[in-house]
């Protein structure tokens, strides 16, 4: 079994649900008392959430590129960031390491493909929403139509995952607004949703929307055991 490296606490919400997954995940395929073999290093969400909001990513990259340093020297055999919107500066990291990093797009496109699906509506940060790092690789790279919702319901859904899911609060307001913007994005074509920030998963589940739903936290939780059950 491969050691997996894990970029985390962005916020520790969803961290928490990827380390429960990984490892339920682990226990289905091998049995017994199997876990997984795996490393975490916790960033300063705060640090994190701040120079993403003042636009200073070149020095989120840095703590990034840190990060995963840090994991290599650590014995971890490949890198796994526990957010989508930290996947900005990707490729800058992969550049910085010798071990490979699993892109949360590229795991979520390949389920999508596999059920045959090509336009699709996504929830997420803004950053991810609005800026093309997210949605080029999912149209460039396999061939995807993606939606997102109106300015007014980006703002909301991204003001709902920092002033409140980030921090472990759940309202049935925000479910019930989030299911309202799913079916807009229905309503103009989308025929499955991606939610694409990791703390959405709190929120939405697939028995709140009619077409599938892809969520990006177990999808890349699962497709990290995949690798580090490969031979």
């Amino acid at each position: 079994m491969k050691t997996i490296g894990l970029i985390g606490v962005m916020s520790w919400e969803s961290s928490l649900i990827y380390y429960q997954l990984i490892n339920q995940k682990v226990k289905e395929k091998l049995g017994g008392h199997h876990s997984a073999k795996s490393l975490l290093y916790s960033v300063d969400f705060h640090e994190i959430k701040n120079l993403q909001h003042e636009g200073k990513w070149e020095q989120a990259t840095e703590l990034m590129i840190d990060a995963a340093k840090r994991l290599e020297r650590g014995g971890a055999d490949f890198v796994v960031i526990c957010t989508n919107t930290m996947h900005k500066m990707d490729s800058q990291v992969e550049a910085a390491i010798t071990i490979p990093l699993l892109h949360i797009a590229d795991a979520t496109a390949g389920e999508i493909r596999r059920q045959n699906i090509k336009k699709v509506g996504l929830l997420a940060t803004a950053f991810t929403m609005e800026q093309d790092f997210y949605k080029g690789r999912l149209a460039e790279r396999f061939d995807l139509d993606v939606l997102v919702p109106g300015e007014v319901d980006r703002k909301l859904v991204h003001d709902i995952i920092y002033q409140e899911l980030c921090l472990g609060v759940i309202k049935r307001e925000s479910k019930d607004a989030y299911v309202e913007i799913i079916k807009k994005l229905v309503w103009d074509g989308a025929r499955a949703i991606i939610l694409g920030c990791t703390e959405i998963t709190l929120l939405i589940s697939q028995e709140d929307c009619e077409v599938p739903v892809f969520d990006t936290t177990k999808i890349h939780a699962e497709s990290a055991v995949e690798w580090a059950l490969q031979a």
